[in-house]
């Protein structure tokens, strides 16, 4: 297992944005106006642009994605009062659109995003993991019985309009948190992704963990996922996911993740990684600590209360960008000296 890569003690931790939340709910919009989370984000010729997680303040909640756009990385600007990208009128994710990450192959993006079947219902207000299910029958498939999370590629050439290509993880499974490399490996395409139903020991991992897998077709995943990297019993990190899409560095891919305490019920951290550049299933450096943890207000009182959930991330020279939701209601910005964060990751 990849994971058990001896680990060592580090202080690194991302500075956070004088100005966050950077990005908050809009009350003249009423798809958005009381949640923007969790944004996938893209930077070329000197433009950011960020797809946004939205919800407005409805019983089904109903969640879509906005575009908003900025020049120095701070100061987003929306680009229409409507959403780029909506739950499908009577497809598989007619129930909801949630937590894009972007790659980008040729002049087209490939965003991955996981969806619903049925709306999810405003689950702050229900038990841990309860959600809204749709009145079903005997022979109900199971994906639109449980309300299943599946994940979903679309395609883009603006960020603007979208083409849905469909489904690309196995439909009885929540598996969420796929996220693409941006270029091909060796040759074939690489996801990140989380099944949750695969833990015991079967699998290798006690709580969901982060799989790696790969493929000719970005439509097909067929191949066998390697276990990647999986929480650690009685630390901050006990359940694990990816967070942002892996970035090549001279040293390594970096991977931001994600991390929750208590067995998956407490604060969600960030940690990171470093995998072996032509075999990423190889893990060559992970720090003990985390790098950024909730703290303030908007990252502890909101829908989840306590949560950093890195979604988004750029290089731009020698900074590294760090977009994340906060407490599942804004959006915040934290950076460091790219050579600083591999310095400590190849220690």
């Amino acid at each position: 297992m990849n994971n058990t890569i001896e680990k060592k003690t580090d202080t690194l931790r991302l500075k956070k944005c004088e100005k966050n939340p950077i990005f908050s709910p809009n009350p003249e919009n009423q798809w958005e106006n009381i949640v923007v989370c969790n944004p996938g984000v893209w930077y070329e010729e000197g433009k950011f642009s960020m797809l946004y997680r939205a919800a407005g303040d409805d019983e089904e909640h109903y969640i879509r994605f906005g575009l908003a756009e900025s020049t120095d990385g701070i100061n987003f600007k929306r680009v229409s009062d409507a959403p780029v990208f909506s739950p499908s009128i009577d497809g598989p994710d007619m129930g909801g659109v949630e937590d894009p990450r972007i790659a980008k192959f040729g002049d087209e993006f490939y965003i991955t995003y996981a969806y619903r079947p049925f709306p999810p219902g405003q689950y702050w207000k229900f038990e841990h993991d309860v959600i809204l299910l749709p009145e079903s029958g005997e022979h109900t498939p199971l994906v639109y019985k449980k309300n299943v999370a599946n994940s979903g590629l679309a395609i883009s050439k603006d960020l603007k309009t979208f083409k849905r290509l469909g489904r690309i993880t196995t439909s009885n499974l929540d598996d969420r948190d796929v996220i693409l490399f941006p270029e091909k490996i060796n040759g074939k395409f690489a996801m990140l992704h989380r099944p949750k139903e695969w833990i015991g020991e079967g699998y290798g991992t006690s709580k969901p963990a982060i799989w790696i897998r790969f493929t000719d077709d970005l439509m097909v995943w067929e191949e066998e996922s390697t276990l990647l990297i999986a929480g650690i019993e009685g630390t901050w990190e006990e359940k694990v996911g990816g967070s942002t899409p892996p970035l090549r560095t001279k040293d390594g891919w970096l991977v931001i993740y994600h991390g929750v305490e208590n067995g998956g019920l407490g604060y969600y951290r960030a940690g990171a990684a470093l995998l072996d550049l032509e075999d990423p299933t190889k893990v060559i450096g992970r720090l003990e600590n985390w790098i950024m943890e909730p703290e303030e207000d908007y990252e502890i009182e909101g829908y989840y209360k306590g949560c950093v959930f890195p979604t988004g991330n750029v290089i731009i020279e020698n900074t590294l960008y760090v977009y994340y939701g906060a407490a599942d209601k804004y959006i915040g910005l934290a950076t460091c000296n790219i050579n600083d964060l591999l310095e400590e990751l190849k220690k």
